[in-house]
């Protein structure tokens, strides 16, 4: 696979909790000479990201981020507010105690009402694979699938586990023909994006392929 087409599927991340603008910028930099599909940082940096690049690479930022336990009203807030500062991709992380709870309505409900708040923008559910069972993980592709979100999304890499070769893979075999997938977190190479990549993944998350591809150039 050819490294441009890997690098267009990069949603290059930063979302260190003591991220400066510094590398914030840096990112940004990167985002725009490798062509990655966007930048993922945090919300506070969405604007100025958003004006230092000039239309030439989408901004993507996290609500709710990492734990997803916020409130509906307090995520939809979260994602307009992004969308009204520049975000071009809003990633969110559902309720994990509700999919415990099974309260499938509500996880439904919520999905919807964060989309409706991103205005048309591209929405990326993240359901934290690593605490949730088999089960759970088709539940909510199903969900997903029905709340017209664009992408269901592994892992935070927040939460002691990222992607893995089989997560990816059963999305694949549960998600409706308009839902896309990211994975994201534990992506260490250029091997590991290939992977996810054949599985079904049209987009990845992570610093390391950059990073990688930095290396080879060096």
């Amino acid at each position: 696979m050819e490294l441009k087409e890997i690098l267009g599927k990069c949603d290059h991340t930063l979302l260190a909790q003591g991220a400066t603008w510094e590398e914030i910028k840096t990112i940004c930099d990167d985002g725009m000479k490798y062509e990655c599909a966007s930048v993922c940082i945090p919300a506070s940096h969405v604007k100025q990201a958003a004006e230092y690049v000039q239309g030439k690479l989408p901004i993507c930022t996290v609500i709710g981020f990492p734990n997803g336990y916020d409130t509906t009203a307090a995520k939809c807030f979260m994602a307009s507010d992004a969308v009204e500062n520049g975000a071009e991709e809003v990633d969110m992380v559902i309720n994990i105690g509700w999919v415990k709870d099974r309260k499938w309505d509500e996880l439904l409900e919520e999905i919807k009402a964060v989309k409706a708040a991103c205005k048309g923008k591209l929405l990326k559910v993240i359901i934290e694979c690593c605490l949730l069972t088999d089960e759970e993980k088709v539940k909510m592709c199903e969900i997903v699938t029905a709340s017209g979100a664009d992408y269901i999304k592994t892992s935070t890499g927040f939460g002691g586990g990222g992607a893995t070769r089989e997560d990816v893979a059963l999305f694949a075999g549960h998600i409706g023909p308009h839902v896309k997938i990211k994975a994201a977190g534990g992506i260490a190479d250029l091997k590991d994006a290939e992977d996810f990549i054949s599985l079904g993944a049209s987009r990845l998350g992570t610093s390391r392929i950059v990073k990688a591809v930095k290396a080879l150039e060096g």
